[in-house]
């Protein structure tokens, strides 16, 4: 629709200063994330490098909602390396069109050993797709999400509660901000 273009901003466009002294050449910035992966692969780029997640353009400050600190930020790196570890071990990255760990700003009451905490809650964003345009929740089996929920709150300092975003896009969007 004529006003699709003003729900939501895009965090990788935009942002250049106007002054640069030298000419933006962007020859594929028309084309989706899966037309991006399919020209890398007919020209021989390495996988890894065509199936590497995507990344926002104002990097891991898209993923702390509220105030971002070194610590917060901290958080996020720790979860979603977790995240990514579990996985590639699991063999879903390529199953799972985008995933990513995000710090909603949300704390809440928990249970430490013989200490109540009232900590950090985070949460985990995995979606299948084809072109990013529309998505949907990945259906990840209940015993890996276990396994990334019990790591990240037994190995990530100030976080005792993980939750599993299941909601489409639309009405949602991929990355929470």
């Amino acid at each position: 629709t004529k006003t699709a273009q003003t729900i939501k901003s895009h965090h990788n466009v935009g942002g250049l200063p106007e002054d640069m002294e030298f000419e933006l050449i962007e020859p594929i910035n028309t084309l989706f994330k899966d037309e991006v992966r399919a020209l890398g692969i007919e020209l021989g780029i390495p996988e890894h490098l065509v199936w590497r997640q995507p990344f926002p353009g104002p990097g891991l400050g898209i993923r702390v909602l509220g105030e971002i600190t070194e610590d917060k930020l901290e958080i996020v790196r720790e979860s979603d390396a977790i995240l990514r570890e579990v996985i590639r071990e699991e063999g879903l990255e390529r199953d799972i069109w985008q995933y990513f760990t995000v710090l909603p700003g949300i704390q809440s009451v928990g249970v430490m050993g013989d200490y109540r905490t009232y900590d950090h809650t985070v949460g985990i964003r995995a979606v299948t797709s084809i072109d990013g345009m529309t998505s949907d929740f990945a259906r990840i089996d209940w015993e890996v999400l276990q396994k990334i929920s019990s790591r990240i709150v037994n190995e990530v300092d100030h976080v005792n509660r993980v939750v599993y975003d299941i909601t489409s896009k639309p009405p949602s969007t991929i990355e929470w901000e």
